[in-house]
């Protein structure tokens, strides 16, 4: 382990499965939990925690709730006047939250962090999510002939690999499925009980019908309520050093962060001589594998990817490196994604299965990374894992974000 690295010493994830609304609950409900979680896991008493950082995307929107940075104040007595901050980058809020805690702890200015993502969105009916979640594109200036903004997106990027590689939709519902089959062992997973069959991941209109352009059912993910959290602390922090051989203790050993414009049409035809349908995504994972220190995604054991539609685990398949350019196809089709395959991704079920409350998703991809580096992974624990990696990005990937985590 990096002596020097931020140390994750515990987390929570809520039960992705839960409609708040239905059991009378609201968003200072879901923070209360996920804070209480979040310091038992650490072993940590609030009165420890020096700052707090919240990822939340849509709150306004759904609920009708801003300034959620106060919320845990609000909801924890204890943690009163400790400085905390909200941060909103689409679905890249709760990663961009963690980048923040740690720039904070590797600054000096404070030595323990508590770092939060708290998402409601089953408060409205789906379409009209749908909209809400719309406002992560550019309001305007794209898919103004949408029905819903996101698979209407993701769609087009499903086209451009088409366009430029060939692409045969069964290569998509086969990383559904594989979702689905990972999230059924997860016990905090949204889907893990729903009833799906071999027609759900095939072309059948009935059990996997058309939702927009070339997407269906089976490649969009749910809308979730949901909340994730860790506590992150300097290397030279109490906790640290106390825990240095803990079986419970992780450190993030690099990071990559870049951010592009909003406009899905300008990334790519500033792409269009690339290999790669999404160069920054690529550059990013890059950044975060020179700083800890890696050559490549075979120095990884697992990934836990931003799979909010298929084709972005297809996309994220060649732009970790798994495959080249364009040949997603030959790693869904080798085995080589399963949890026992050459490099699993998303072992817990990705987005599609377990679930996507869009501020808590980039903490919660970096905490099933840490239980599965210290072991804690139960079912969809994969074997002898040590170091493992995120993805996760926000609107048509303008904001990207990758973390490797280290045991």
């Amino acid at each position: 382990m990096n002596d020097g690295a931020i140390r994750i010493i515990g987390g929570y994830q809520t039960d992705f499965s839960r409609n708040l609304t239905k059991e009378g609950l609201d968003v200072g409900d879901l923070t209360r939990e996920v804070v209480e979680g979040t310091l038992a896991d650490a072993g940590i008493e609030p009165a420890d925690v020096e700052v707090v950082h919240v990822g939340n995307a849509f709150g306004q929107l759904f609920t009708g709730q801003g300034h959620l940075g106060a919320m845990p104040a609000s909801v924890v007595p204890e943690l009163w006047g400790v400085p905390a901050t909200r941060h909103e980058g689409a679905c890249a809020s709760g990663s961009l939250a963690l980048l923040a805690a740690m720039a904070e702890l590797e600054a000096g200015r404070y030595n323990c962090a508590l770092v939060l993502g708290v998402e409601l969105e089953r408060t409205v009916p789906g379409d009209t999510g749908a909209q809400h979640m719309g406002a992560a594109a550019w309001v305007g200036h794209e898919g103004s002939d949408a029905r819903f903004m996101w698979p209407y997106m993701f769609s087009a990027i499903a086209d451009e690999y088409d366009r430029r590689y060939g692409l045969d939709e069964q290569h998509l519902w086969s990383i559904a499925e594989l979702g689905a089959r990972n999230a059924a062992l997860n016990p905090l997973a949204q889907t893990r009980g729903w009833e799906r069959t071999a027609a759900s991941f095939s072309a059948d209109p009935i059990a996997n019908p058309p939702v927009e352009g070339r997407l269906r059912k089976a490649d969009c993910g749910p809308l979730t309520d949901g909340a994730a959290g860790v506590v992150l602390v300097r290397p030279d922090h109490p906790a640290a050093r106390v825990g240095r051989n803990a079986p419970n203790q992780s450190a993030v050993l690099g990071w990559g962060h870049r951010t592009v414009g909003l406009s899905l049409a300008d990334k790519l035809s500033r792409s269009a001589d690339d290999p790669y349908v999404a160069p920054h995504v690529r550059h990013t994972i890059g950044d975060a594998f020179a700083r800890a220190g890696i050559s490549g995604v075979d120095d990884l054991d697992l990934i836990e990817t931003h799979d909010c539609f298929t084709v972005s685990e297809y996309l994220a398949i060649d732009h970790f490196g798994i495959t080249p350019p364009g040949e997603s196809w030959r790693a869904v089709e080798s085995g080589d994604l399963e949890i026992d395959g050459r490099i699993p991704v998303n072992p817990s079920g990705g987005l599609l299965g377990v679930g996507h409350p869009v501020g808590a998703t980039g903490i919660r991809m970096l905490l099933d990374c840490h239980r599965q580096v210290t072991g804690r992974a139960g079912a969809n624990q994969v074997t002898d894992a040590h170091r493992a990696a995120t993805l996760n990005f926000g609107g048509s990937t303008s904001t990207t974000v990758s973390f490797v985590i280290g045991n």
